[in-house]
């Protein structure tokens, strides 16, 4: 499998864990983990087989490699950032967030020429930022990597992955500056952080209890849209439900059992009760 091919396929399993805000401890291992070995794979395919040009050694520092490291860096950062947060005091909850922000601002200021060259979008200097012929030229002293691989970093590309690892954790920062301001909003966030359900039946069968809840009028005694209660159902389960009214019309045209996942949840209800009476 190409190089590229694997970071694009990584890319799409971390965009699954990158929008599961907040994270939990599993999500961020697991995508540490993924980093990892991706990261692990790709320096022995280089380390084995060498660029065939100046062009796709460049690629692959610049683009292909920047997505398992930075996202490694990042989701390192917010391991460290959650595991020393404060659990009390609101004051120091707002200092040590704005501790990592400062250390993220001298980042910034350390590095304006080359973050000015990434952000305006120059290429003149990609070989050597981006080859691993220049890597000698550099002194590396801002780093806690203070051995590189010669084979497999150039002078540049860890700063550029934390350079996009920075750029996303200074949202995640104000994110948590904001709900700290925000006591409603804190009670709410904390309230869908002790209740993070997955649904892991169909979309099919999400459809039919959303369409049963309207027509039973389970919800605010009937006062409420269909389209309310599957946006509601569908935040609380994670999941997208996509054209429910179409999943509707397919599940009405059903010749048998058109409440098969109704009919299940009622037998699987009626025989632990059964059981239980035993």
């Amino acid at each position: 499998m190409g190089l590229k091919l694997q970071a694009t396929q990584l890319s799409e399993r971390l965009k699954v864990i990158s929008a599961r805000v907040p994270y939990t401890s599993k999500d961020i291992n697991t995508a540490i983990i993924l980093c990892r070995n991706q990261l692990t794979n790709f320096q022995s395919r280089i380390l084995n087989e060498d660029f065939d040009s100046i062009t796709s050694e460049i690629e692959f520092f610049k683009e292909i490699k920047q997505i398992p490291m930075n996202n490694l860096i990042y989701f390192s950062e917010i391991r460290s950032l959650e595991l020393h947060y404060p659990r009390a005091n609101k004051e120091r909850q707002e200092g040590y967030l704005r501790r990592r922000m400062d250390k993220i601002n001298s980042f910034y200021i350390h590095n304006l020429d080359f973050i000015e060259y990434i952000n305006t979008g120059k290429t003149h200097l990609d070989e050597q930022y981006f080859t691993r012929r220049h890597l000698d030229e550099h002194i590396i002293t801002h780093t806690k990597f203070y051995y590189l691989h010669p084979d497999f970093n150039t002078s540049h590309d860890l700063q550029l992955a934390k350079l996009k690892a920075y750029q996303r954790l200074i949202n995640y920062l104000y994110s948590k500056l904001n709900l700290l301001e925000n006591p409603l909003e804190l009670a709410l966030h904390k309230k869908r952080s002790l209740h993070e359900l997955q649904w892991t039946a169909t979309k099919i069968a999400l459809t039919e209890l959303v369409y049963a809840l309207y027509h039973s009028g389970s919800i605010n005694n009937g006062n409420v849209d269909i389209k309310e209660i599957a946006e509601a159902l569908s935040q609380l389960f994670n999941i997208d439900l996509g054209d429910y009214y179409r999943t509707y019309s397919e599940i009405r045209l059903r010749k048998k059992s058109r409440a098969k996942f109704l009919e299940k949840l009622t037998y699987s209800l009626s025989t632990k009760m059964d059981s239980e009476d035993k």
